[in-house]
């Protein structure tokens, strides 16, 4: 009816029937097809396309949240009236990209309400649903109705026979109402059936929002939780909107989302939980008729359209937020501008190595030049051609040999060893990597050492890989006791050689040339007398030599 191809995507695409006039539809629990059929509002053609199991993701994502429009009673029981919303909700999002799902509530009246109040209009909620009842014929020609519209279909169960329905008649998602999240009949039906379920948390106790997440999550594979204030219409300062930041935080493998009774004409809230981090977002939907009126938290037409199109500005506002990378081109290049470039001090020759003493920093900075920003103690600099005074140092006449990814890797397989032997690096430790001969051969020669404490006393654990050594050196005022935690530690002390395994000891006194090696990695404790800095000397001079053997590095992070 509308050209809104966007509407279904492969993208935000569910399981869907494959022929749309079906009355009676294959469930959801059913074995997982290779291929979905979707519609094209462009010619109205009906098309299948091949999807993974995995990419038929029912919920929206922070760049593009799934809107729930809740239909609920609102067709006062006239199938014409159901249809018209549909159709104006679907005129109402044309220009918005988002995905979006009409939603019903089932109740098979004849159960649902006791056989001694059927007609009982003293409960205005017997009245309301009793009044707007339609058939199960009917539901389905609005189901139909909202697919050939490009909605995908979701659908509020209040009873178990519900559930059933929903099952049958091929619903995208099934919705848990807050009134029914702590139904444990109703929830044990649900999660018979494995559906992509959404759960509203609205006038719950954080121990039972608790409880429904542990008993739902382990038996539906795609969950979400609903912030929901249930007051109809919910006034400004009762939204608490904050409450997302809480169960994103408390259930972080379970997509959160916000289901909103606010002011229609209320435009911020959601682009406020959008923010926040809510995917999935919901408001009820009416249109006023002759004789039929709608509430005071639904949306009409123009409302709708203000609420989704504010969605999707503050949507490109928050773009980037899913990607830890994001930057802006025009940013960067803006940034750069103000950076200081990297000039000669002096001379440079061909093949000279590169020293921090030997550049200065000044602007402007030019399009092929280095900039401050760029010049990583954890490089290697060396000049290409030679390099006058006051001239600027490129790309092209200088060679760099990045470091940065080799100490990165470094850090990894640490913690990874680490937390093998059972070891916590604790908060506030100084972290360093020795690599006697140069990082390129830290396999070869090279320890992780951790400074936990250094007073009068000093305590440092270190890590030791598969056939690393610390090459022969000793102390002048330093002595230390070895305490293996984990692995084998080979320890040398002049001609004596000692095979630690775990809790075995050995101490290396003053002036003690001692070396260390494992040939299936371990993790030791070094408890000495203080440390000072410049009191390791080493047999091979080299290594006294070398200004760049050691690394230091904030806990796990890159190098300071």
């Amino acid at each position: 009816m509308f050209p809104r191809i966007h509407r279904l995507s492969v993208r935000h695409a569910l399981k869907l029937p494959r022929d749309s006039t079906q009355k009676s539809h294959e469930p959801h629990n059913s074995s997982v097809r290779d291929t979905l059929l979707l519609r094209s509002f462009t010619n109205g053609n009906d098309f299948e396309v091949m999807i993974s199991p995995s990419d038929a993701l029912p919920f929206g994502s922070a760049a593009s949240p799934l809107l729930i429009l809740d239909l609920a009673n609102n067709h006062n029981g006239s199938l014409d009236h159901g249809k018209a919303i549909i159709d104006s909700a679907a005129e109402a999002l044309r220009d918005v990209e988002f995905p979006a799902a009409i939603k019903f509530q089932y109740r098979n009246l004849d159960t649902l309400i006791h056989p001694d109040h059927q007609g009982n209009h003293d409960f205005k909620y017997i009245k309301r649903f009793e009044e707007t009842r339609i058939t199960d014929d009917q539901y389905l020609e609005l189901v139909e109705h909202s697919r050939a519209c490009g909605f995908l279909v979701a659908c509020t169960p209040f009873d178990e026979i519900s559930v059933q329905k929903v099952v049958d008649h091929g619903f995208d998602i099934l919705k848990v109402a807050s009134a029914c999240a702590t139904d444990w009949p109703l929830l044990t039906e649900v999660v018979k059936h494995n559906m992509p379920t959404i759960v509203s948390t609205g006038g719950l106790s954080i121990h039972d929002t608790d409880r429904v997440a542990a008993f739902m999550s382990k038996r539906i594979d795609r969950l979400a939780l609903m912030h929901c204030v249930a007051v109809y219409p919910t006034p400004n300062h009762e939204l608490a909107l904050n409450r997302i930041d809480m169960l994103k935080t408390r259930y972080r493998d379970i997509t959160i989302g916000y289901s909103t009774h606010e002011d229609p004409k209320n435009v911020v809230a959601g682009g406020l939980a959008l923010a926040k981090g809510a995917q999935i977002l919901e408001r009820h939907i009416g249109l006023e008729a002759d004789g039929m009126a709608v509430n005071n938290y639904s949306s009409q037409a123009e409302e709708l359209k203000d609420w989704a199109t504010r969605l999707q500005e503050a949507s490109l506002m928050l773009a980037g937020m899913d990607d830890v990378d994001y930057y802006n081109q025009e940013e960067r290049d803006s940034v750069r501008a103000l950076r200081r470039g990297v000039y000669a001090k002096s001379t440079l020759t061909a093949g000279q190595e590169i020293a921090d003493d030997d550049v200065a920093f000044h602007i402007p900075v030019f399009d092929s030049q280095l900039a401050a920003n760029e010049w990583s103690k954890l490089e290697h600099k060396q000049a290409v051609e030679e390099i006058e005074p006051q001239a600027m140092l490129t790309e092209n006449n200088v060679t760099i040999t990045d470091t940065d990814a080799v100490v990165s890797r470094i850090i990894e397989r640490s913690k990874l060893h680490f937390e093998s032997a059972g070891v916590i690096v604790p908060n506030r430790s100084a972290v360093e990597l020795s690599h006697h001969y140069g990082i390129d051969r830290f396999d070869e020669f090279g320890i992780v050492m951790v400074t936990v404490v250094n007073r009068d006393y000093c305590k440092k654990v270190i890590g030791v890989f598969p056939g690393q050594t610390n090459p022969e050196h000793f102390h002048e005022k330093k002595e230390e006791t070895f305490v293996c935690l984990s692995g084998t530690l080979v320890v040398t002390l002049g001609k004596e050689i000692h095979t630690l395994t775990p809790g075995d000891i050995v101490t290396v006194e003053v002036g003690t040339p001692h070396s260390f090696s494992s040939p299936d990695g371990a993790v030791f404790e070094e408890i000495s007398s203080t440390h000072f800095k410049n009191d390791s000397f080493y047999t091979d001079e080299s290594i006294n030599n070398n200004a760049d053997r050691k690394t230091t590095i904030s806990v796990w992070s890159l190098a300071e």
